[in-house]
């Protein structure tokens, strides 16, 4: 029993305690049970109300009519996800691990721009960051082949970031190379926007990811022609990534969890059907209630 447990729960015996915590974690994290869904679904409505609420507040002739009573409705949201946060924290085995995890930040983002807000009032519109948490509307509603997809790009994304890395190490140093020669080509010229490296490297990125803002554009000659290849390049930059990201798709795709359990120890959610323990570090499962 450490020093919250016996803070909170003075004279509760340890084996009490710990199927407190194991109910707890059982309604906030999973949603296989009827509480489960239940909390679940009072928090994405919350979550849907509060970015109304910041969307309202964003609105100056709504602002200036209702002020106090959407800064007074925003923050008995914050406290009731400031409340949640810290019941996450407070039931999970390895807090730091949740704390690291994708959710664990985007649940601490959600509620950190309303607090920073005090001492600087504009970044309290951040807290809309909070609307990602409705990716957890897919566990909720049953929808696991939208689950099932999502957990299939980010184990393609995972599989793939070695040679992500190389493919953007390789663009990085190509619209250096581009921006410098753009600099020395086009530098001189008295009605050129190519002002300096940085600002040629700039424009290189533009040009290569097929933006093209058009706020800088080449005049000479030979600057048009690098200009032309760097467009032609620019469709092969966005074929390379997508062509690795499949590839690793396709040879994952048998690879999908097939439920919504999350491990109370480690919090990894890819489980089969039927898995009592964790793939990933052997600890028992909570049995979901059907």
């Amino acid at each position: 029993m450490n020093w919250v447990d016996k803070l909170i729960f003075p004279k509760m015996e340890k084996s009490k305690l710990n199927q407190r915590k194991e109910r707890i974690f059982e309604i906030i994290f999973e949603a296989d049970t009827f509480y489960g869904k239940l909390f679940d679904v009072g928090l994405l409505v919350t979550i849907l109300f509060s970015v109304a609420l910041v969307m309202l507040e964003s609105v100056p002739s709504i602002n200036a009519k209702h002020h106090h009573i959407l800064v007074v409705l925003e923050w008995i949201v914050t406290g009731l996800f400031t409340i949640e946060y810290a019941l996450r924290i407070y039931c999970v085995r390895r807090p730091w691990r949740y704390f690291l995890s994708f959710y664990g930040i985007i649940d601490l983002l959600s509620i950190f721009p309303t607090y920073l807000g005090i001492i600087y009032p504009s970044t309290k519109y951040l807290s809309n960051i909070r609307i990602l948490r409705l990716f957890r509307i897919f566990r909720i509603f049953g929808l696991t082949q939208f689950l099932r997809g999502g957990n299939m790009l980010l184990i393609a994304l995972r599989n793939s970031r070695a040679k992500i890395i190389v493919f953007l190490s390789f663009i990085t140093l190509t619209v250096v190379v581009i921006g410098s020669m753009m600099y020395v080509v086009e530098g001189k010229h008295p009605e050129s926007g190519f002002t300096s490296i940085p600002t040629s490297i700039y424009w290189a990125v533009v040009t290569l990811t097929t933006v093209g803002y058009g706020d800088i554009a080449p005049v000479t000659g030979f600057g048009k022609f690098l200009a032309s290849v760097v467009m032609i390049l620019g469709y092969g930059v966005i074929a390379v990534p997508t062509g690795i990201v499949s590839a690793e798709i396709v040879r994952h795709k048998h690879d999908l969890p097939k439920n919504t359990q999350v491990c109370q120890h480690c919090h990894d959610s890819n489980h089969m059907d039927g898995a009592k323990y964790c793939k990933t570090c052997g600890y028992k499962l909570n049995k979901p209630e059907r």
